[in-house]
Parts: C-alpha cells; structure tokens; sequence
C-alpha cells in the first residue's frame, strides 16, 4: 500500500462529486476527493487514502467557505456515513443532484431531455421510515454501538440520534444501544432494522427486527418484550434467513401503510421493501400517474412492481393494471393488496425480468403504456425483450442515474423513442443519492 502523507495541504475546490465530496487538484494534476468540502472553497485537507489515479481526503479546516455552506443539524456528520450533504444547502443539493443525472444522460446514455421537470421534494429531515442499523460491541470501550458505518465502512458510528431517521426511531438510538448492552446476547446481534407503518392497537406503527446469531436466553427475550411495550414499538426476530423473521410482540403486529390519495392501503412484512421517504413517495407516484396521462382505457404493465405500490395506484385510473416482480412473495403480498382495497382490474405475476420472458402470457397481452422502476442494475436485460409497438409512453423511475442512462441510450439511440423528460426526486435529503423519474414517447 502506498504511504500516506498525514501533513494537511491547501486545496482549491472546483467541483462536486458524485458521492458528495470537493473535487480538488493536487500539483501535477492529480484528483483529490476531499470530504466535507463545497465547490468554490479552499480548505486545508488531510490525505487518508492513495491510489495511482486519485488521492482521498477529508477537510480539516475551512479557510475560505462557499456561501451555500450551512451548520450540519447532526453532532455525528462528519464521521457517521449516512449522511454527506448536511453542511450544504438544500437548493444547492437539489442542483448538484440535478447535475449528477445530466451528466449521466451525456456521458453514458448520450442523450438530452427535452425538458427537465421540476425536482420532487418534501420534508428534508425526519423522513427516513425504513433502514439498518449496525450493532457491535466494543470490548475496549465496554459498550455496544448502534448505527450507520462510518464514512470508514470498518467501523460503527457510536451514535447518539439521527436526524434524517423518524424521530421514533432517530431519539431511541441511545436506548437501543442500552438494552443491546444490556442482554446475555449482545455479542451476537449484528444488526437492527426498523420499518414503519400505519399505528396499531399495540403498537405506534414501528417494527424491529433483531438479528440474533445464538438463540436468545429467556432474559433476553423478556428484556425485548419490554423494551417493545414501553416504547409501543413491535419486534421481531430474526435467527437466520428471511424466512425466519417472527413476531416476538405483539403476537400478530398487523403492518400497512396508507396512500390516502389513492384510498389505498398496503400490507407489508417487516423486511419487505418499501420506499424510504412516505411524503416523497406519494408524491412521486402523482407525478407517474401525470406523466403516464391515463384516459381509463388503458393496460398498463408495472415491471419490478412490489407490493404494488405504483400498481394499485394506477389501478384506480387505468382499465387495467398489470404488476411484475421477481420475488415470489412480494408477488403474493401485491394480490393480497389488491383484494384488500377491492380492486379486481389489477393482476400480479412473478418473473425473473433478468431472464428470458418470451414464453409468458403477459408478454404476449399487449400493453398501451409501461412503468418500470428496477432496482440499481436498471432494466436493460428486460427492454431489450418487450414488445413495443403498441406502447406510447414510457415512465421509468430511477434509484441510479448510471443505469438510467445507460438504458435511455438504449430507448433512443436503438429503440426509436425520444427522452422527453426528466427531473431528480428527492428521496434522501442530505445524502448525495440521486432517485430520478424520465418519461419517453413515440417519435
């Protein structure tokens, strides 16, 4: 490994990447990334990695500061890895976010929207209704951690609160870390995630989930139940797989949430995925929903569908709805979802979508419009198969610029449409990660 030079050194910013560090120049021409950093600053910075391309560091000091600096909320920004854009102004990350996804377009997808659509935003903070965190105990300090990474992913954050999190959860950290360090167990919980929801009977909507590599002793278990009532918050169990996952208490925690402009209401088990951010992502489905301009003739196909979360939606509009998704028992979830909200123009089929598909039924129906919104591999294998020429629009949600303008590239540069539009959403304020939405249609 190459020496690391500890000595702070000027740097002049120039740039924003990706991952929401300062781009910065060292003598000879070599890129440094500088965490903790804006555009326009000169910092002094300390090296902490090298490599024969590019160098990493984290600012020290900040001698001269952007005015689009602001004071990070968090006491933990700066170590913890969660967050890396808390000392930025939110208009500025809403800009930096949107350059991120033009320059994908340009530089991946070789393509140009039309017009860029207004960004998505809601609550910048306390947004966070679903994550993991990380459980370690620290013999040397005698305590258990409870948190995100670190910036340096070896380690734990020793957090305190988390200020993007719910506040149920983002003020309990402190007490989860306590009643960890508390257990016979407590060397074998790697991780806590939480989810939340609609409130119960027994409970404010949270759910727990433990991680347990040992069985846990009867103490443990009681101290869990406890913890659970006292806080109003379910927990879970998980001693091996996905499948493992059990109620520990309440004895059957009914988990939903609602999409009250749709009437809607979605069942979900504690590990299922559903999106992070509850005001952004209502919000995110109007746009689809305005974007797809549904007449109520339609057949709409939802690929990488869920639990139905754009699918039951668009059921309330389309003439049909067509969900597809790759897991099995998201798939059945998404049919319980729609017999729950008594919709019967909506179906749900399990697939694959990175394999061959030329064989199933519901290729061969026919679709007048498409949604898609894949996960951060994109959706390139499944394009490639559709039968388009019935299709005129095409909304495609995005976790990932790269991937979406890779297959942009395909749907214009190859497939014969044009990117009309496209605009970020933001799903994780004060984070760098960029979740976008683009609508293509017939040239």
């Amino acid at each position: 490994m190459a020496r690391i030079d500890q000595t702070p050194f000027p740097a002049e910013i120039i740039d924003l990447s990706h991952d929401g560090r300062g781009v910065a120049r060292r003598e000879g021409g070599k890129t440094v990334f500088v965490a903790g950093a804006l555009p326009g600053e000169r910092v002094m910075a300390k090296q902490t990695r090298r490599s024969r391309n590019f160098d990493e560091a984290v600012t020290v000091e900040v001698l001269q500061a952007s005015p689009h600096r602001v004071e990070p909320r968090c006491p933990h920004f700066g170590t913890c890895g969660g967050c890396a854009l808390q000392h930025l102004d939110p208009p500025q990350q809403i800009l930096a976010k949107q350059r991120v996804l033009a320059e994908n377009f340009e530089r991946i997808g070789h393509v140009t929207p039309r017009q860029l659509l207004p960004a998505l935003t809601d609550q910048a903070w306390g947004y966070r209704r679903k994550g993991r965190f990380s459980v370690r105990r620290v013999e040397k300090k005698d305590k258990t951690l409870v948190g995100f990474r670190e910036r340096d992913p070896r380690f734990v954050a020793e957090l305190s609160e988390c200020h993007t999190v719910i506040p149920q959860v983002g003020s309990r950290i402190e007490a989860l870390a306590a009643l960890v360090d508390g257990m016979d167990g407590r060397r074998d919980i790697p991780q806590i995630e939480f989810i939340a929801g609609e409130p119960g009977e027994d409970f404010d909507g949270v759910a727990l989930v433990f991680r347990h590599l040992q069985p846990l002793s009867e103490a443990d278990r009681l101290a869990l139940v406890a913890f659970a009532q006292a806080q109003r918050m379910a927990v879970f169990l998980q001693p091996g797989g996905v499948d493992s996952v059990h109620p520990l208490w309440p004895e059957a925690p009914g988990l939903s949430f609602r999409l009250e402009p749709w009437d809607l209401d979605l069942a979900f088990r504690p590990l299922d995925f559903i999106q992070v951010n509850a005001g952004l992502n209502a919000a995110m489905i109007a746009r689809t929903l305005d974007l797809l301009e549904l007449q109520g003739d339609e057949r709409v196909l939802d690929l990488f569908c869920g639990l139905g979360n754009f699918t039951l939606p668009l059921a309330r509009v389309a003439r049909t709805a067509v969900g597809v998704e790759g897991d099995a028992g998201l798939v059945a979830r998404a049919r319980e979802n729609a017999a729950r909200n008594g919709l019967g123009n909506v179906e749900f089929h399990a697939a694959d979508l990175a394999q061959d598909l030329s064989g199933l039924p519901w290729m061969r129906a026919g679709f007048d419009k498409l949604l898609l919104d894949p996960p951060r591999s994109g959706a390139d294998g499944v394009l490639r198969q559709l039968p388009m020429q019935d299709l005129t629009r095409i909304v495609y949600v995005s976790c990932h610029p790269a991937s979406l303008a890779r297959d942009a590239g395909y749907l214009v540069n190859e497939a014969g449409w044009t990117l009309d539009s496209a605009g970020v959403m933001d799903m994780f304020p004060q984070t760098a990660h960029v979740e976008s939405i683009a609508l293509f249609v017939r040239r």
